[in-house]
């Protein structure tokens, strides 16, 4: 039965004793099938997330990143710390839904200690896959990639503004 229908029979008005019920079943059983599960590895990231903070923007090691999707209303500010072209530390804000969440959780766990080159080259699919989002999620991911480049990219251009100057 088309989930359509079952909303409709859900909203008559039923009358006796096992009509609620009966309506209630219909309407249970039309929704089983839209029910969107996650893995636990999102769970986790969404209720524990990690590096969830700020760091000093306008310090020189500091590289700050905002990057948004209008149509789902998910927003990333990532900022990473790095020193010696090592990431010493990455903190998250994120609006958005436990999936955006829990990919910027991921993604700062994913580039602490890591060299920027090779912070740079993580993608969405290597978010994606460790948390096995559902494909309606995968933009999350896209989107916590692109604040790890973006980030890197600024404090680039803050480590050449350094060697210009100097």
């Amino acid at each position: 039965m088309a989930l359509s229908a079952v909303l409709r029979l859900g909203a008559l008005r039923f009358s006796g004793a096992a009509a609620p019920s009966a309506a209630r079943t219909l309407v249970a059983a039309g929704l089983q099938g839209q029910r969107r599960l996650y893995h636990e590895a999102v769970h986790d990231h969404f209720n524990n997330p990690r590096n969830v903070g700020m760091l000093d923007k306008n310090a020189a090691g500091v590289g700050t990143a905002l990057v948004g999707k209008a149509s789902c209303g998910d927003v990333i500010k990532l900022q990473v710390a790095v020193k010696d072209g090592i990431i010493q530390d990455a903190k998250f804000k994120t609006f958005g839904c436990g999936s955006a969440i829990a990919s910027s959780s991921l993604a700062t766990e994913m580039i602490i200690g890591q060299h920027v080159d090779e912070a740079f080259k993580i993608t969405n699919k290597d978010i994606s896959s460790h948390l096995k989002l559902p494909p309606v999620k995968i933009h999350c991911s896209v989107l916590a990639e692109e604040a790890i480049q973006a980030a890197i990219g600024d404090w680039r251009k803050k480590q050449e503004a350094v060697s210009a100057s100097a």
